[in-house]
């Protein structure tokens, strides 16, 4: 038995929603109706005005815009001008907050997530929903919390050691 996840599950603290999304399924809705679904099994957490790491951390701009929106929606950006990257936003309104999407089952790297969902900028500020074509489902998979490792981001020294030392990427064991 699956069902989507409401928006109520992101409306939460990052971090929470971060280790709750593992063992969740990232489905996929794709142009010719075909429907695909893959467990996810690797997050990073970007949360507050603080996080330097974080695309909020400068302020509100075209870009980050949807971070600072309703949680439960997609933000997606390109990066390098090669990859998209895809993020769920999280918390309340006027809090930039998201999570990272970098793994799911069979599939280890963010860009390669999106490349094989075929996510681009279209998805950007959509709601994750059937409608929308992309959403998130909780089949049932309980993950305990031993099974959960937690290190520091990648990429993002450039941060600072306090900011990309937290321990806010989340890796199913």
């Amino acid at each position: 038995m699956s069902r989507l996840l409401p928006p109520a599950f992101f409306n939460s603290p990052t971090t929470e929603v971060a280790e709750n999304l593992l063992g969740k399924y990232l489905v996929r809705r794709f142009p010719d109706g075909r429907i695909e679904g893959l467990m996810i099994t690797e997050v990073e957490v970007y949360d507050c005005f603080k996080d330097r790491a974080s695309h909020a951390s400068r302020g509100k701009t075209t870009r980050n815009t949807p971070m600072f929106g309703e949680s439960g929606y997609w933000y997606i950006y390109f990066t390098y001008g090669i990859h998209w990257m895809l993020n769920i936003v999280t918390r309340e309104k006027d809090y930039p907050a998201a999570v990272l999407i970098r793994g799911v089952q069979g599939i280890s790297g963010p860009a390669r997530i999106t490349k094989h969902f075929l996510i681009n900028k279209e998805l950007n500020n959509q709601k994750s929903n059937r409608k929308s074509g992309l959403w998130i489902e909780d089949r049932g998979v309980v993950i305990p919390k031993k099974k959960i490792k937690k290190t520091g981001r990648i990429g993002v020294s450039y941060a600072g050691p306090y900011w990309s030392k937290r321990c806010w990427r989340f890796i199913l064991r």
